[in-house]
């Protein structure tokens, strides 16, 4: 992937909230904080600073995400950045810059995960939860 690519680590500030559009297409939203810290040069002093960013997902990432992820859990997001504009019903015009998800993934430094994978509709219709190569 080149050009507009993030990648972010942080902790979900919100639980994820999946909803559908109007074709049936799975969506989530959720926050995540990202905290810096550094120490002053001068004064030796720890100081830290906490970046806010909302993230969307779709498809099967927001379903699996929905199921996986609560509030305060530490993740890894990648993605690109994407700006939404819309006006207000009082005829304003707004816009945010949301990080549109292309893979989340559990950090384990300070936790651990059980990994279920989830299945797949092979071509001929069955359930698969493994890719089985053509010999």
């Amino acid at each position: 992937m080149t050009g507009n690519t993030i990648t972010i680590t942080g902790n979900l500030t919100r639980d994820p909230e999946l909803r559908f559009t109007a074709g049936g297409q799975a969506t989530t939203s959720f926050g995540i904080a990202v905290n810096r810290s550094w120490q002053d040069p001068q004064s030796q002093e720890w100081l830290e600073s906490t970046s806010f960013f909302d993230v969307v997902a779709w498809a099967e990432l927001a379903e699996n995400a929905t199921e996986s992820l609560a509030r305060g859990t530490r993740v890894t997001v990648t993605g690109r950045l994407e700006q939404r504009c819309w006006e207000t019903p009082d005829g304003q015009r707004r816009s945010k810059v949301e990080i549109n998800a292309t893979d989340i993934a559990l950090s384990l430094r300070w936790a651990t995960a059980k990994v279920t994978k989830t299945e797949r509709p092979t071509p001929s219709g069955t359930q698969s939860d493994i890719d089985e190569p053509d010999f």
